[in-house]
């Protein structure tokens, strides 16, 4: 009978993947030995894979190069990497190492591009897009960037009354980009994104109030889609509406020349995850390439921010299961070392899937189990498995440890979760590493952070030592 683990995995999905092997009866995560790993470093884990940032940096701007040239496509492509996904130092100088450019969300962002400027990762060239809603402090921070020179800052025109606040602060001419609110999908409790301007308005706005005032040059128009890049009618359908849009402004403003379609490539969550990228690129760029064609106008230059997919495939998390409770005949609920809402908040938050999968005893037989966190809250625990409300792991065994892992989970979880402060039940932050290979291939370790310490939470809490 085919009772084993790896028989289970075998039966349900192609197995082994580009990503994940077995040797023996242990996972290989991008021939990363895991359980190495975990007797290195011990349990509850987090790592980054580094060279993952660049594989998908570089996968985007192959996708955008062949299409272009497929479709004799006349203009640029330029990737940028959307910051809130990850802010980490580590994460940003893995990803400019490929010439790319950066989008911000708030003021502390720009603080980070500075730096970034000061120690050369980025430089004068490199575009910086400033989406989000602003007020004082990030606009004070865009101005101080445009007025030491960075000349390729735009601000993106989130509400009317932007542009007055960035005027006062801003000396001489600036580039600016508008961005579009786009309807939500039908299925959303609100019809129109609270970001950005409304189609029907983008035009008139223009000229009452950019066309005649020489110190703005309208340079992008942006669109982002809240449910992500994906082949469904109603993307299409906001797709077409903002190409409509691009072409009524350029007709009206010369000086327009990028669309920005935003970020919203998805991430693999599942060992059955299908999605044709390349397939998805051809079609928004043929469609932008007819319209304008057909239009009479230069077709735009292609800026997206790609943010969980640049960061999202290098990231996992490696927890032991430390006990099983049976809770009645047919509930087995397997306890891990740490907490779902603590390292993996999505998961709670948004019921988001990860890839899950046991680490090691591929060979032993399986039984059908619950995962639960640590944490007193009964909202802790992880069920968004494939196979509905149950998970399938090797049978728990007091002698026998067993390790699984959680992976493509390197966007969001750490500011999310609140890293370096406090958690819930102040279940600690665990040990986090970072994983890169030389160039020869050969794989180096180091401790990014430690497990958070009691003393560590107590002084966050205020509580003081006696001396």
């Amino acid at each position: 009978m085919n009772t084993k683990y790896s028989d289970l995995i075998n039966q349900t999905y192609y197995f082994p993947q580009e990503e994940f092997k077995l040797n023996k009866d242990n996972l290989q995560f991008h021939n990363i030995d895991l359980m190495k790993l975990v007797e290195q470093y011990g349990t509850p884990l987090k790592f980054t894979y580094l060279p993952q940032i660049s594989e998908n940096i570089n996968k985007a701007k192959s996708w955008f190069r062949k299409s272009m040239e497929k479709n004799k496509y006349e203009a640029k492509y330029y990737y940028c990497y959307c910051t809130k996904s990850s802010h980490f130092e580590y994460i940003m100088n893995e990803a400019f190492k490929n010439n790319i450019h950066i989008e911000t969300s708030s003021a502390f962002d720009v603080n980070i591009v500075e730096n970034l400027l000061e120690n050369g990762k980025i430089n004068k060239s490199t575009y910086v897009i400033c989406n989000g809603f602003k007020r004082d402090e990030y606009i004070n921070n865009i101005a101080r960037l445009i007025n030491n020179g960075h000349k390729n800052t735009i601000p993106i025109i989130d509400n009317y009354e932007e542009l007055d606040l960035l005027q006062a602060e801003i000396k001489g001419k600036f580039k600016i980009g508008i961005r579009i609110a786009a309807e939500e999908e039908p299925k959303f409790e609100f019809y129109t994104s609270r970001l950005g301007i409304g189609y029907k308005n983008i035009v008139s706005f223009y000229k009452k109030q950019i066309q005649e005032n020489d110190k703005l040059e309208l340079k992008m128009l942006h669109f982002f889609i809240n449910t992500g890049i994906n082949d469904t009618s109603y993307y299409w359908n906001e797709l077409v509406k903002c190409i409509k849009v691009y072409i009524a402004l350029k007709k009206e403003c010369p000086t327009l020349d990028g669309l920005n379609i935003g970020g919203g490539f998805p991430i693999k969550n599942s060992l059955a995850f299908e999605y044709d990228y390349q397939y998805m690129i051809d079609e928004i760029i043929n469609q932008i390439k007819i319209a304008c064609d057909e239009a009479e106008v230069d077709v735009p230059n292609i800026f997206t921010e790609f943010g969980s997919f640049t960061v999202g495939e290098s990231g996992g998390a490696i927890y032991q299961i430390l006990y099983q409770k049976q809770q009645n005949d047919r509930e087995k609920w397997n306890m891990i070392d740490s907490s779902f809402i603590t390292t993996l908040p999505d998961t709670w938050a948004i019921n988001k899937r990860f890839i899950m999968l046991a680490v090691n005893r591929w060979n032993d037989t399986y039984e059908r189990v619950l995962l639960g966190g640590l944490t007193c809250d009964s909202d802790d625990y992880y069920n968004s498995e494939q196979n509905m409300n149950a998970i399938y792991l090797p049978k728990y065994s007091k002698e026998k440890p067993l390790y699984i892992g959680f992976f493509n989970t390197g966007a969001y979880q750490e500011t999310i979760g609140g890293y370096g402060g406090l958690h819930h039940c102040l279940i600690p932050q665990p040990k986090h590493i970072l994983i890169d290979r030389d160039e020869n291939g050969i794989l180096a370790t180091e401790v990014f952070s430690e497990q958070q310490t009691s003393d560590d939470v107590l002084k966050i809490l205020g509580y003081k030592k006696k001396i």
